[in-house]
């Protein structure tokens, strides 16, 4: 047996070392390379795809651009800019779960007030959608404050000094002009910046209202801070989620301590007087009428009383000349 294997073995040898090379199958197989079309041709005429560059200096970001400093920041000057009402409140280490409970009843009692406000087509514009109740990185939101008191991009754009491109100086809120303006600003016990920096300590959020509506802001402090009498909280039959367990302990969690209305510093009695004017807005147009008004006619009294008075003093006189 052993010597027929081994002379099968030999002619199987034998058979193979005898066939041409050209015939002869490779004992390992080799599959041919495949050849994918691509974007980028050689000297055949078309263009190559752009390259993804990003400086050594400035390595591409995976943050979202909304958490980003600087488009923070950019975020927080335009919203000084532009909202005329901001409230500050201090918050507690609320849940997610609590956060949505406390704007879903939010927006609720702000959707409920009449709108008040009027456009310029003279139609009236509901700003219910646009009130939120966010979170506050006070770092930037600090930063944002000084930029927005402190730096002029008018004044800057005037010095020499200031970096300039061939469309015109560089002044914007990220720019060298503005950091070296709020580095030698001098703050004053009296600027808004100094009276709004005490409001910034520990975890901060803002109520932002985009037009001066007390009825919209009475609105809204009946729910995040009510006051019995001026900003009577819902009662249970009326609106049974505000007394949701969740709900009462996010509110439970909110203080609020101060805000800023048209640029001035309001603290928690300030921000309650703008919210009690009767009648919102037309309540503060009438108002301020009734005033302008009472001082026309006590300034037309004391003219009248004054030139009255002379002419009596003048007609007695006269008779008093007559008679002698």
């Amino acid at each position: 047996m052993v010597q027929r294997a081994s002379m099968a073995s030999r002619r199987i040898v034998l058979g193979l070392c005898s066939r041409p090379s050209a015939s002869r199958s490779p004992l390992i197989r080799i599959e041919p390379v495949r050849q994918y079309a691509s974007t980028s041709l050689g000297q055949a005429g078309t263009t190559e795809a752009p390259m993804q560059y990003s400086p050594a200096t400035k390595p591409p970001s995976v943050r979202p651009a909304e958490t980003r400093k600087s488009q923070m920041i950019r975020t927080y000057t335009s919203l000084l800019r532009t909202t005329p009402l901001i409230l500050f409140f201090q918050h507690s280490n609320l849940t997610a779960i609590e956060w949505a409970a406390v704007r879903r009843e939010l927006k609720k009692a702000v959707s409920a007030v009449p709108s008040t406000i009027i456009g310029p087509g003279g139609q009236p514009i509901d700003i219910s959608n646009s009130v939120q109740l966010q979170v506050l990185r006070t770092n930037m939101f600090d930063v944002a404050l000084k930029i927005v008191e402190f730096h002029n991009p008018e004044a800057a754009a005037a010095l020499g000094t200031t970096a300039r491109t061939a469309r015109g100086p560089i002044v914007h809120d990220l720019s060298e002009a503005a950091y070296q303006a709020i580095r030698k600003a001098d703050v004053t016990p009296e600027s808004a910046y100094s009276q709004i920096e005490l409001l910034m300590v520990g975890p901060v959020a803002a109520l932002v209202i985009p037009a001066v509506s007390p009825t919209h802001l009475a609105a809204a402090l009946s729910i995040l801070s009510p006051v019995p009498g001026s900003f009577p909280a819902p009662t249970r039959k009326k609106n049974p989620g505000f007394h949701d367990p969740v709900c009462q302990n996010g509110l439970a969690k909110l203080t609020l301590v101060g805000g800023r209305i048209e640029g001035k510093v309001f603290d928690q009695a300030g921000v309650n007087w703008v919210g009690s004017i009767p009648g919102g807005l037309e309540g503060l147009r009438s108002q301020l009428v009734h005033v302008l008004q009472s001082a026309g006619l006590g300034i037309t009294n004391a003219l009248q009383g004054s030139s009255k008075n002379l002419w009596l003093a003048l007609e007695g006189r006269k008779e008093q000349l007559n008679g002698e």
